[in-house]
């Protein structure tokens, strides 16, 4: 059996961030106003809540929430001139402990709430939160939840498709075919692909879905493959990772005629992990997107010196948000951590690349496009280094 498609996603200088931010929506709609949210005397550390999965019984969560802080704590020492009184909180990975969590930051006089990771939990946590007229930044990547008070931080399946078939179009592949497992993740995921061939001008080119189980993906072959021919696909976008039917559909589809380039193989996830994947004769010559790699190794090799081990995935999360912070603070407003103060346009530099947070809630990502030969992990399209920049 396949797992589901995983709703998690994740030697830098002195940043000085050129940092703004865009537009934000509704957690529980008009609960906070355009405009709304704390006054911050920015002579004096400014009380930042940090809501992490402390605590929690689940594998991998504590040491997820000691990454998450190690980096805002590296990000602190980056900063230039401001000053952050960072206040950890634990949520056990609960979404009503973050909600509880939320409420002692909020009475303990936070002016911005960073995390919590899940995106039920942020949206918990967002309510009281609101109430105080304080914003979350959350490392969720779950677009549901955003919206009002809460930001997201993570990358969407929607910015990952609107880059992917961008370029896709751009470079003759304009005929795209959808696969997906039916899984509330993979469909997702498969209607940002299809709202992002609409939005760019793309022609859908029919779906093709399977159950998400062993046996499901073999019978699924065969319908996939003649479907491939007979709309004439000059690309297939598959939502899958490697954790799931990706190495079945790669090692399949070729034996049946099915093989990138033609058409072009191209992912939702990132198809690099694990190393062992880069291997797999059927994702040569893929397509898929990728962090800015020159920020991303910068970012890692600093943890892995101050720290002995490498960040976890989301670490970069956390660093981005305390350098956000940071950056607005320094401008010396008052009003730099209302929404209005966060949702500027431009965007900002943080360890993944650029991004900037959109009217929804949600954000927009720099990504590269890279791709697989002779197993190994080749750039073909770096990532924007700004809003004016391709796939926006």
């Amino acid at each position: 059996m396949f797992a589901v498609l995983s709703a998690a996603r994740k030697s830098i200088k002195k940043l000085a961030l050129a940092l703004s931010f865009t537009a934000l929506a509704a957690c529980d709609p008009g609960a906070l106003q355009v405009g709304g949210g704390p006054t911050i005397n920015t002579d004096k550390p400014v009380p930042v809540a940090l809501l992490v999965p402390y605590e929690s019984q689940q594998g991998g969560d504590v040491a997820l929430a000691q990454s998450l802080e190690n980096a805002a704590r590296l990000a602190m020492a980056d900063l230039q001139g401001v000053t952050i009184d960072l206040r950890v909180y634990a949520t056990g990975g609960q979404a009503e402990r973050a909600s509880a969590a939320a409420s002692q930051a909020v009475q303990d006089g936070a002016k911005i709430i960073l995390g919590p990771v899940y995106g039920g939990s942020a949206k918990l946590a967002g309510i009281p939160a609101a109430n105080a007229g304080i914003n979350v930044l959350s490392f969720s990547n779950n677009p549901d939840i955003a919206g009002g008070n809460v930001f997201i931080l993570g990358d969407t399946f929607s910015n990952t498709a609107n880059r992917l078939v961008s370029y896709a179009k751009a470079n003759g592949k304009n005929r795209i075919m959808v696969v997906n497992g039916q899984s509330p993740a993979e469909n997702s995921g498969a209607s940002a692909i299809k709202t992002a061939i609409s939005r760019k001008g793309a022609t859908f080119a029919g779906e093709q879905s399977f159950e998400l189980s062993q046996q499901g993906v073999v019978q699924s072959i065969r319908p996939i493959a003649a479907a491939a021919r007979s709309s004439g696909a000059d690309a297939i976008f598959f939502t899958s990772g490697n954790d799931g039917a990706m190495p079945l559909l790669a090692q399949m589809l070729p034996e049946n005629g099915i093989k990138s380039p033609q058409p072009q193989f191209i992912g939702l996830q990132r198809w690099n992990f694990p190393a062992s994947a880069l291997s797999l004769p059927g994702l040569q010559d893929s397509w898929f997107a990728i962090p800015d790699q020159r920020l991303v190794n910068s970012f890692s090799n600093r943890y892995s010196a101050q720290y002995g081990a490498a960040p976890h995935a989301l670490a970069g999360l956390a660093y981005d948000g305390i350098a956000a912070i940071g950056a607005l603070v320094q401008s010396g407003n008052q009003n730099a951590l209302t929404t209005q103060g966060l949702t500027r346009n431009s965007g900002f530099v943080g360890v993944n690349g650029i991004f900037r947070l959109l009217s929804d809630g949600t954000n927009e990502r720099g990504l590269s496009v890279a791709t697989i030969q002779n197993n190994q992990v080749i750039e073909i399209d770096p990532a924007p280094r700004s809003f004016a920049g391709a796939g926006f």
